[in-house]
């Protein structure tokens, strides 16, 4: 039959497809949370997001000799500190969970890019992301405490430091922190969009930052502003940022794909914990293919514009990769 367009000859074989594919999945551009808790030679299962650990420094720095070997170079600290407080005082301690992580990391893997999430909801004792008045995060005397931080990571050995708390101006304070401290090399990845979300439960639950009181929709994005979410990013870009991020990311891909076409930055999105788990909880159920699904859905996020994907999927994506199965 003659006269119409035979688009599937090049979809007849899997090397075929792969000769054509044009958004593909490297580990070199996945980004691995891991989450580092005090003592020493313990390891212990999250029930919220299966397959992940809260990790002793020197478990998490196993940890990442293990991805650094099937090609995942980069990871994102999270800690949960030892005392909470009204203030999150430990975040910024010389001898901090992730302080420490970032010593040992670095000295048993110094090419690994160590990247610290910096905010505070998991160091404070009512789980809001800065210092409070009368109830709310304040913006400006949160900024201090932000530096305090931001300078312990910078000592600790960090390559790049990603604000969390979408406090206005912690880009720039962070920015000016660090190069009148001589840490100019040092990077910062905002998380510039990000949006109050219903799939942080998971996380939430892993770090026990659930606010005691209240909500994060004060300082947190509303899900429905695109538009903002683009003043948002334009703001990281004009204080300093180095890496523009989108956090969640399947349900935010127009953000992602606006972003990336309106401006030159490195695009990162965040995979998070929610989005992770129900894949997770609906393969163990039997009900989709675990595989096929994270596939697709990382493979969205990359066609979407994200040049980087922080994912609890990345170890199991680059095992895939590495032995030549991850591909639908």
């Amino acid at each position: 039959m003659e006269g119409f367009t035979r688009i599937r000859r090049l979809r007849r074989t899997p090397n075929l497809r792969a000769l054509v594919r044009e958004s593909h999945i490297q580990p070199e551009q996945l980004v691995y949370p891991l989450f580092i808790t005090p003592g020493y030679k313990k390891r212990s299962p999250i029930s919220s997001l299966p397959g992940i650990f809260h990790m002793t420094t020197d478990e998490a720095s196993a940890e990442v000799e293990e991805l650094q070997i099937l090609g995942v170079n980069s990871f994102l600290l999270f800690g949960i500190p030892e005392k909470k407080d009204e203030d999150g005082s430990y975040a910024s301690r010389e001898d901090g969970v992730v302080q420490n992580a970032i010593r040992e990391i670095k000295k048993n893997n110094p090419s690994a890019v160590v990247i610290t999430d910096l905010c505070f909801c998991e160091y404070t004792s009512h789980g809001h992301c800065g210092h409070l008045v009368n109830g709310d995060v304040d913006n400006d005397s949160t900024l201090m405490m932000i530096v305090q931080q931001t300078l312990s990571h910078a000592q600790a050995g960090a390559d790049m430091i990603a604000p969390s708390g979408m406090i206005d101006g912690a880009v720039k304070a962070m920015r000016t922190a660090l190069d009148q401290a001589s840490y100019q090399n040092i990077a910062i990845m905002a998380y510039a969009a990000k949006f109050a979300s219903s799939f942080y439960g998971p996380f939430r639950d892993a770090v026990s930052s659930t606010p005691s009181h209240g909500d994060r929709k004060s300082y947190q994005m509303d899900t429905a502003n695109p538009r903002e979410a683009l003043r948002e990013v334009q703001a990281d870009l004009s204080e300093g940022a180095d890496i523009l991020m989108i956090k969640p990311a399947l349900p935010y891909l127009d953000v992602i794909y606006q972003t990336k076409n309106s401006f030159l930055l490195p695009i990162a999105a965040y995979q998070v914990s929610g989005e992770y788990s129900m894949i997770k909880c609906a393969a163990q159920k039997g009900l989709i293919d675990e595989k096929r699904m994270f596939y697709e859905t990382l493979t969205s996020i990359k066609r979407a514009g994200a040049d980087i994907i922080i994912t609890y999927y990345a170890k199991q994506a680059a095992q895939l990769i590495k032995a030549g199965d991850f591909i639908a």
